[in-house]
């Protein structure tokens, strides 16, 4: 088993900044992706930044939305994500989830419990 838990959330104002972590413990296959996605009200899940470990070079992901402003990034353990949020919008207004896949192994897909994030107008 996996266990996520993200923190960093908070209200910030348009064109602000924030920075969210995601510590993952337990289980950890090798080749994972590590991942944040966002929950709007009345809004279906939508991935926002995706990093594949275990590959050579690494591979990263991005919603076309948040491109050139979100930035995600591990630690050299890479048991931890981060997801560097810059030039906010009230649109970027959600609960950011963390997710662990792992590519192999169980397979398994796991979730943290969620942060919110708030960008005031």
């Amino acid at each position: 088993q996996v266990q996520l838990v993200e923190s960093g959330g908070g209200l910030v104002q348009t064109g602000g900044s924030l920075r969210l972590s995601c510590v993952a413990s337990g289980t950890i296959f090798s080749i994972n992706t590590m991942a944040w996605y966002r929950q709007a009200p009345g809004q279906e899940r939508e991935m926002v930044a995706a990093d594949t470990s275990g590959t050579s070079g690494g591979i990263t992901n991005y919603a076309d939305s948040v491109k050139g402003r979100f930035a995600i990034s591990r630690d050299s353990a890479k048991t931890t994500v981060y997801l560097h949020m810059s030039s906010l919008e009230p649109e970027d207004t959600a609960v950011y989830y963390c997710s662990l896949l792992h590519i192999g192994g169980d397979y398994g897909h796991y979730w943290g419990q969620g942060t919110q994030v708030t960008v005031s107008s």
